[in-house]
């Protein structure tokens, strides 16, 4: 029987960079990933954005790699369209940035990524086995190691390991074993996506204007956005020419003609701006999810095994959170596989394994709470405009910022934010609750797509600390921006549903305003 410090059952993105974290962090230790395929396929979630980004070069160092060998993002980007899905490309209106990121981001093609880690990990020493699959897992209790069995095509052997990490993806090897999964009823959206060969360079289309207007940067290495009510059409760039090209939403999780070849391609070409890019393009392959979210009842054990990536949880592609959670996850495990290996007491490391458990279901409840009934509000650019304002302005302000500085880590300020979860997951609702009636209001009166057409908004206009985010802000300085985010959200509320004629006519709100159960306006 061969012996491990930590077996990861599962060879994709969560599990490789677990493994060279690993190395990286305790280079001593016997790690082992174990995968079933012996070939890695193309997959989605190759957009990545600050926290990940962050973890895969300063945690991992991977900056070189990643960019001669993937492709540097441009940020999000959105378009818009009329009811009628005729408006033409340079017409829409657009939310966007007109420079590259002061904190950078990547388009990843996954398979080429994979397979380079798979070397990379091999050759530090790590255990790798490839058309590899685990079974008869024996979780082990009281301390005692946890037993399983890798057959592939050369017999079966047999594995000892201490720690014991489900990094399998949906499949979730341990998760299913242990009736981990929870499914997130209130989140019903599926996605289609397809690769494409020759699709047209958005940056040699329009007139000069339609350049000129975001100052040149390339939108090609955006992940773009083509935003309708209740679903989103997706592009993203990557290395080698190819473009992944997807939607997702309410209508996808139930159409499944939607779902098949010919209806995925027939759906994108009644969207003009879409079928402009796809004139001269070929759909190389189609993949495609009917349920995308659901939860897990733990990611972190005291018997030393552990959830990550989607093993664990899967909330929504946009804002592309997936690899942030992977991030998250890898660095609880480390931490935790470390303090292990250093002989910290039991009951101690048993302590910090619920704590970290704890903050990642608040995580994603928090993180299901951007998406869940808001799919309706994604087709109006005004609307959009305050919910960007909203998601982003929250996303640096609290969850960049804490990864950036470490703070994750901090057992205090992990405690201090599950003190506070009820209030978060409040105002979360709050909000929630203001964009669905502005979807109303504005339907009602007609105008959800009255301002679709001929406008441009600078994504970092509202988040102009954006470049500090990572450096020494104080926590009361944090929250100083969490409550003016809060009030200049609500004032552009206020604003579209005509209780006001401007923002700075809507007078401010404390703090507790907000994380109470009374409308916020």
């Amino acid at each position: 029987m061969k012996a491990l410090d930590v077996a990861i059952v599962g060879g994709g993105l969560a599990g490789n960079l677990l493994a060279r974290q690993l190395r990286i962090a305790l280079p001593e230790l016997r790690v082992g990933l174990f995968e079933k395929a012996t070939e890695r396929s193309a997959k989605v979630g190759e957009a990545t954005v600050e926290i990940a980004s962050n973890y895969l070069v300063r945690r991992l160092g991977l900056s070189t790699y990643l960019y001669e060998r993937q492709l540097p993002k441009n940020g999000l980007r959105y378009f818009f369209d009329t009811p009628e899905r005729d408006c033409p490309l340079e017409r829409m209106s657009e939310v966007g940035s007109v420079s590259l990121p002061f904190h950078p981001a990547f388009q990843l093609d996954r398979a080429s990524f994979e397979q380079d880690l798979l070397g990379m990990n091999r050759c530090d020493g790590v255990h790798v086995r490839t058309g590899a699959s685990v079974r008869s897992i024996e979780m082990g209790v009281d301390g005692g190691a946890h037993r399983f069995a890798v057959e592939d095509e050369a017999g079966t052997s047999e594995y000892c390991a201490r720690w014991i990490v489900d990094a399998s993806g949906r499949v979730g090897t341990l998760a299913r074993q242990l009736d981990l999964r929870v499914p997130e009823g209130d989140h019903r959206i599926g996605s289609v996506w397809g690769r494409f060969e020759n699709v047209a360079d958005i940056d040699a289309m329009g007139p000069q204007e339609f350049r000129e207007r975001i100052r040149y940067t390339p939108r090609r290495l955006s992940t773009i956005h083509f935003m309708y009510r209740g679903y989103w059409i997706w592009f993203i760039p990557l290395r080698g020419g190819l473009t992944s090209v997807g939607a997702t939403g309410e209508r996808v999780a139930r159409d499944r003609e939607l779902r098949t070849r010919e209806g995925f391609q027939r759906f994108l070409l009644e969207h003009r701006a879409v079928a402009a890019l796809l004139r001269d393009a070929k759909l190389v392959d189609l993949g495609h999810l009917a349920r995308i979210a659901y939860g897990t009842r733990c990611f972190f054990h005291r018997e030393r095994w552990g959830l990550t990536g989607e093993a664990a949880t899967s909330a929504d592609p946009l804002y592309s959170p997936g690899s942030d959670f992977i991030a998250l996850e890898n660095d609880f495990l480390t931490d935790l596989i470390a303090r292990d290996a250093a002989g910290e007491d039991a009951d101690a490391l048993a302590k910090r394994t619920e704590l970290y458990d704890a903050f990642m279901k608040f995580r994603h409840e928090a993180t299901v709470l951007l998406y869940a009934g808001l799919y309706g509000t994604l087709g109006s650019y005004e609307l959009a405009c305050a919910k960007w304002d909203f998601d982003l302005g929250f996303y640096y302000n609290l969850w960049a910022t804490a990864y950036l500085r470490d703070w994750h880590l901090d057992a205090e300020y992990l405690g201090a934010q599950l003190r506070l979860r009820s209030f978060v997951l409040q105002a979360l609702q709050n909000f929630g609750d203001l964009f669905r009636r502005l979807e109303r209001e504005l339907d009602a009166a007609g105008a959800y797509c009255r301002k679709n057409a001929g406008h441009f908004y600078h994504g970092l206009t509202n988040i102009d600390f954006a470049e500090r985010v990572g450096t020494d802000r104080s926590e009361s300085e944090v929250m100083a921006r969490t409550l003016q985010i809060f009030n200049h959200v609500r004032a552009q509320a206020a604003v579209l549903l005509g209780e006001a004629d401007s923002a700075d006519a809507v007078a401010e709100l404390p703090m507790s305003a907000f994380l109470g159960r009374r409308p916020v306006l």
